[in-house]
């Protein structure tokens, strides 16, 4: 509870560069614990991720933009999210049916076609250029600057601050809704259905069917990964949407660990802020050349990747069960370093036999608490 109000106080605080980053790390966290649903859950490997988010992405930008149709863009968005479902639900056959590096390979082949169709498209998604993004209005409050300025407590709140809180409200739709898959009766078949498909399928789960549903949740949540990303970033290319991208959310489930909501979101923050922040401190780090220099030193991108890349490889390592693992012996390693109680008389002495006998036969009895 106090880290989510603390979450609400932050635009009243920080700058849109940090804001941003927010939005871009809650859009990534969404994307990721779908495919931790995926890839974690059901043990499902798909290298087709950015595929399903570009579904979404310009599906909204399509559906409410002059181009397109030109719907309500509140209706275009949830629209945008069935569609990314609706694509996920048209290669499920194909996901029921493979399985392992098949299955990454069958994925992998979405990836390019995507970025082909972006490309040559013109009509639809813009071509190279891509496409503005219609801003978000849901009942008459629009998700952009707006004029007049909108101001709360004294702060002026721009298209970041209220953008903040519209991917608040969507991390924790999908927070709590992936939370109730695992621990609910898909979730255990999922489970099983990753750790033995005969032992599965002998318990009476339906193991295509599953793997199916398993591949259109994973990508309903892309969808609508990407329709927040459209809107935070407010442009659309088709470059953004590249095997790099894929890769990158294999990145945050295996660094925050798979098959955790939490570990997914770890991973996701970390994948997403780390270039960011190296790109804007980028003259205070050593070896790394700014954006545009041109001296032929690393870039942030560049240097980033090489850095979770590491961190990939030392995760693997010593702690294979990822960051949320690690987070869970620590607390565990913690419990087990506090003293024991003490007896409050403060002689340290186990009871004798009279005083149990005592307990025994006046049971009424008890010892006074001591008053904090």
């Amino acid at each position: 509870m106090l880290s989510a109000l603390l979450l609400c106080l932050l635009p009243f605080y920080l700058d849109a560069f940090w804001l941003r980053i927010g939005l871009f790390s809650m859009a990534a966290a969404i994307g990721a614990i779908g495919l931790g649903l995926l890839s974690g859950t059901a043990g499902q490997l798909s290298l087709g991720h950015a595929f399903f988010l570009a579904v979404g992405a310009y599906g909204y930008v399509w559906l409410a933009g002059e181009t397109g149709p030109g719907l309500p863009p509140a209706v275009a968005a949830v629209l945008a999210v069935l569609l990314a479902g609706a694509a996920g639900g048209l290669f499920s056959p194909v996901a029921g049916r493979v399985k392992g590096v098949y299955l990454g390979v069958a994925t992998l082949a979405l990836v390019f076609l995507g970025h082909h169709v972006l490309l040559t498209a013109d009509s639809v998604t813009g071509g190279f250029n891509g496409s503005s993004v219609p801003p978000l209005e849901i009942g008459g409050f629009t998700f952009a600057e707006s004029d007049p300025e909108l101001t709360v407590m004294g702060v002026p709140f721009g298209a970041e601050e209220r953008l903040w809180y519209l991917g608040l409200a969507l991390f924790a739709l999908t927070w709590f809704t992936a939370r109730g898959l695992l621990r609910g009766r898909p979730g255990r078949a999922l489970v099983a259905l990753r750790d033995s498909e005969t032992a599965a399928s002998v318990m009476g789960v339906h193991v295509a069917r599953y793997r199916s549903a398993a591949f259109v949740v994973s990508s309903m949540y892309a969808g609508l990964a990407g329709v927040l990303l459209a809107l935070s970033f407010r442009r659309v290319v088709p470059d953004y949407f590249s095997l790099l991208l894929s890769v990158d959310y294999l990145a945050m489930i295996v660094i925050g660990g798979l098959g955790s909501v939490a570990g997914a979101t770890a991973g996701a923050v970390f994948v997403t802020a780390l270039p960011l922040l190296m790109t804007r401190y980028a003259d205070q780090l050593p070896l790394v050349a700014t954006p545009g220099s041109g001296d032929g030193s690393i870039g942030p991108t560049e240097a980033a990747r090489y850095l979770y890349g590491a961190a990939i490889v030392v995760i693997l390592l010593y702690a294979p069960d990822g960051l949320h693992g690690l987070a869970r012996r620590t607390r565990a390693r913690l419990r087990r370093r506090r003293p024991p109680a003490t007896d409050p008389s403060g002689t340290g002495s186990p009871p004798d036999a009279s005083s149990a006998t005592t307990a025994t036969t006046a049971p009424t009895a008890r010892a006074k608490e001591h008053t904090p």
